[in-house]
């Protein structure tokens, strides 16, 4: 057989991927992630004992939103990129607006308050189960995500990965934002930011091997 024989065998009564079914995959995807790793917090952690009081309430909703953002963002460019050829829709900047607005309301906030408290408010009380838990709640909600993403064809494995991790980060920021007790912006942008990175990279590092085809 000819090779053009055979691209015309190859290529006769050719279904059409419903991509629908697979952006249907990985947003089922997410909120199973979400939804596990909220339990998972609840469960491990406990949800913050103050959490009804209109400061401690504020304060979540924040990282909550920083959460969120991050994660429809990234949610929306990994579906892109789940073809072949999405890569070229894919926007570095928009998704990294929420860091960088996080970044420049901490810088605000420190630059209103006093040299004696930028210590303690970019440290807090919790940073090292910061950098701890949010990793470790993310690995369920990467592996789901991570699963459904290779039902589609994607051809850029390491960007496909890092938004996978991105989202896995962003989800675990979410749960674990219901417990953490420390409300200031520098730790957010701190502590939670370089977490949700170091998703990212883990993401980027493990994509080309996990998604290979």
């Amino acid at each position: 057989m000819q090779t053009d024989d055979l691209i015309d065998v190859l290529s006769t009564n050719v279904e059409a991927v419903d991509t629908r079914r697979i952006e249907l995959y990985v947003h089922t995807a997410i909120l199973t992630g979400v939804a596990v790793a909220i339990t998972l917090t609840v469960v491990a952690l406990g949800v913050r004992p103050d959490f009804q009081s209109a400061g401690a309430l504020a304060f979540m909703f924040a990282k909550l939103a920083f959460g969120i953002a991050i994660t429809g963002l990234a949610a929306a460019y990994l579906v892109k990129l789940l073809r072949p050829g999405g890569e070229s829709r894919f926007s570095f900047p928009i998704v990294a607006l929420p860091f960088i607005s996080i970044i420049v309301v901490a810088a605000i906030n420190l630059a209103m308050a006093p040299p004696s408290r930028w210590e303690s408010m970019v440290i807090g009380g919790e940073w090292l189960e910061c950098i701890l838990s949010i990793p470790v709640i993310a690995v369920v909600p990467f592996a789901v995500v991570m699963w459904a993403v290779r039902q589609a064809a994607p051809t850029d494995l390491i960007r496909t990965g890092a938004l996978a991790g991105l989202v896995a980060g962003g989800v675990s920021a979410v749960a674990y934002a219901l417990h953490c007790t420390d409300d200031t912006m520098p730790f957010v942008a701190v502590w939670y930011g370089s977490t949700i990175v170091l998703c990212t990279l883990a993401g980027a590092t493990l994509g080309p091997r996990l998604l290979r085809w």
